[in-house]
């Protein structure tokens, strides 16, 4: 096991890297501890839960939403939790989301942790404070940015993870490459999604690579006022995009992965679209889709990123080098016609 600490602005935090799902009885106490999962997570690991109080929700973005939040507070008021308790999500980013804005205001705040269960929460949901709940069609409308006590990394929950979901997770970390290291794009290039899935030391130096890289980027801004916004390569159009036609959310990034390396190589003069495509495509990601154009602008018109009549976007200068641009609707309208 390999444990780092960070200091955020309100809290420091300890990842665990490699650890057991065991190790989580030497962080909380089992008697004011309570465990959020889904249905899903619950059913493959049933063992794990045992001895311990657990709230189950339903799996799925569909069910990030106040509705559910206002059952987890239910419930978590029938098994008696108090301002003592700790709150510890086990699943994957819906439930890392759903867990840290439950913790943010039950009780005006309670300690918090995370188990991460997909690839996707590992490199990216769980790191950095964000979380909150949909709104209807408008992603993570509504939520906070507050920091989890501790997030345990066992790599051994993914071997039950669908194949999608593998792909889902690469997304995130394809992102990561492409706007902050360029030496990890070769990386990949050179690799499979099979390579990573049969060799455990390469997917553990893998991960937390991923995680250092988003955490720094927190570190340096961790209230998105600058730096921070690079994250959100892909995501712009990519949640538009997800809520409109209910597609994965690593789906839905590669897509808008795409659409921005379109857009960059018009504004910026990116040279390397072909091999961002090509990157996506090696590890079944679309690069590319067919979508109401008119309905997506509409969703980006209220967008957290828009600031009156502008919104921010992140466009690439080369593979591991980003900027974000501030463009006019109406302009971003029009590119989106072109695209």
């Amino acid at each position: 096991m390999n444990t780092q600490t960070f200091s955020f602005s309100t809290a420091s935090v300890k990842y665990y890297f490699n650890a057991g799902f065991d190790h989580l009885q030497k962080l909380v106490s089992i008697e004011q501890t309570v465990l959020l999962t889904d249905e899903n997570i619950f059913s493959k690991h049933k063992k794990r839960f045992k001895g311990w109080k657990t709230i189950v929700i339903k799996a799925g973005e569909a069910h990030k939403n106040q509705s559910t939040v206002d059952n987890i507070i239910r419930q978590l008021i029938e098994t008696g939790a108090d301002r003592k308790t700790t709150l510890v999500g086990i699943g994957g980013g819906v439930i890392t989301d759903i867990t840290g804005y439950v913790a943010g205001i039950f009780l005006r705040g309670i300690s918090f942790g995370f188990v991460p269960t997909s690839i996707l929460a590992m490199v990216d949901a769980s790191v950095g404070g964000k979380n909150g709940v949909d709104v209807g069609l408008y992603k993570n409308m509504v939520g906070l940015i507050r920091q989890p006590s501790f997030i345990l990394f066992d790599y051994s929950v993914l071997k039950t993870l669908p194949k999608e979901e593998w792909i889902n997770g690469f997304a995130e970390i394809i992102k990561h490459a492409t706007i902050k290291d360029a030496p990890m794009f070769k990386i990949l290039e050179e690799a499979r999604l099979t390579t990573f899935q049969k060799d455990s030391n390469a997917l553990a130096k893998l991960i937390q690579r991923n995680v250092l890289i988003k955490t720094k980027v927190v570190l340096n801004d961790e209230f998105e006022s600058g730096e921070r916004k690079q994250l959100n390569f892909g995501h712009t159009l990519g949640h538009a995009i997800e809520n409109l036609y209910q597609i994965p959310h690593g789906h839905a990034i590669s897509i808008g992965m795409g659409l921005a390396g379109t857009l960059s190589e018009k504004l910026n003069g990116f040279k390397e679209k072909e091999r961002l495509t090509n990157l996506l495509k090696l590890y079944g990601l679309p690069p590319q889709f067919e979508f109401d154009k008119e309905r997506a602008f509409d969703i980006l018109l209220k967008d957290k990123k828009k600031a009156g009549r502008q919104i921010s976007f992140v466009l690439l200068k080369k593979i591991g080098k980003a900027d974000v641009q501030l463009l006019s609707l109406e302009d971003l309208h029009t590119l989106i016609q072109q695209l």
